[in-house]
């Protein structure tokens, strides 16, 4: 006999905006709410009303809350559950759970990205996989890890979107990075390409050059995510990717490339084997993600 799952409220925090999810799992979604991210007490206050007529309505188990960054995660921390140091402008040091404590339940916490791979290993195209990363490029290059069941923590959370890597030959562009100029981010995101190139990924041509940096960029992302994290899978998507079907096969040649047959690089050779590839909840990744965040608070509460 099936066991019924809790109701969840999940929040699923960019810096565009905003996604609540009621729900128990990807296929019980009772109810899904948008708001556009402004400033902190405007979001914050929207998010809350949403929360609380779903608490009043439904009630719900916990909150899960995945969230851009970056975050302060460690529960001993005066400064759990705020943003720091972000380059996204009123947000520094914003506190994205006080208003949450309030409905009295557990609450889960995370960056968006790993929220995100949390679901992929779930749901989508992690499944039966204990160690993988998960990719977005779109504004910017965020990157969750999971390694053994967990996300990466430690001093802080993964950043490696902001890894410093080789510059392509010939190349000195100063990158678009407010805080490090050319990593990942700085090279390789919309705004980046935006700027390289003067208009959007989105007018430019498969053939058009801007590219040829932005797969150099990502591959070597990649060859620094097999050689320290060891992930058995890497998703990658975001607006960058996504719609642009002859990316990710330059970006899986230009990883083989870098990695030069060292070590595990007979395991990614091969397009067969799946080891880069699109993540299969798309756009829903984000969502489901706080909703995993959720239901892992449930878990640790019992």
């Amino acid at each position: 006999m099936s066991v019924e799952q809790p109701l969840l409220a999940g929040v699923e925090l960019g810096g565009t905006k905003c996604v609540c999810l009621l729900a128990s799992g990807p296929d019980d979604i009772r109810e899904q709410v948008r708001i556009d991210t402004t400033t902190p007490a405007e979001t914050l206050a929207a998010i809350r009303e949403v929360l609380a007529r779903w608490h009043a309505h439904h009630g719900f188990a916990a909150i899960g809350v995945a969230s851009f960054g970056p975050l302060e995660l460690d529960p001993r921390s005066a400064q759990y559950g705020c943003i720091v140091n972000t380059s996204k402008p009123l947000w520094s040091g914003a506190d994205i759970l006080a208003p949450l404590r309030t409905f009295g339940v557990s609450i889960g916490f995370d960056t968006d990205v790993n929220g995100a791979a949390l679901a992929e290993g779930r749901w989508g195209g992690a499944r039966g996989l204990d160690s993988y990363a998960y990719i977005t490029v779109g504004t910017g290059v965020g990157v969750g890890s999971v390694v053994r069941g967990l996300t990466v923590r430690g001093l802080g959370h993964s950043e490696a979107g902001h890894l410093r890597i080789p510059r392509m030959a010939g190349q000195s562009w100063a990158g678009v990075c407010p805080f490090h100029g050319d990593c990942v981010e700085g090279l390789a995101s919309g705004p980046a390409i935006q700027a390289r190139a003067g208009r959007p990924g989105d007018q430019l041509e498969a053939s058009d050059p801007a590219w040829d940096e932005v797969v150099h960029a990502l591959g070597a992302l990649l060859h620094n995510l097999v050689l320290t994290v060891a992930p058995q899978r890497i998703l990658m998507g975001g607006g960058v990717v996504s719609g642009r079907p002859f990316l990710l096969p330059r970006v899986r040649s230009a990883l083989v490339e870098s990695l030069g047959g060292y070590g595990v690089a007979q395991g990614v050779t091969d397009a067969d084997t799946g080891f880069v590839t699109a993540p299969a909840l798309g756009d829903r990744a984000g969502p489901l993600g706080a909703i995993a965040l959720a239901q892992d608070a449930v878990t640790q509460a019992i």
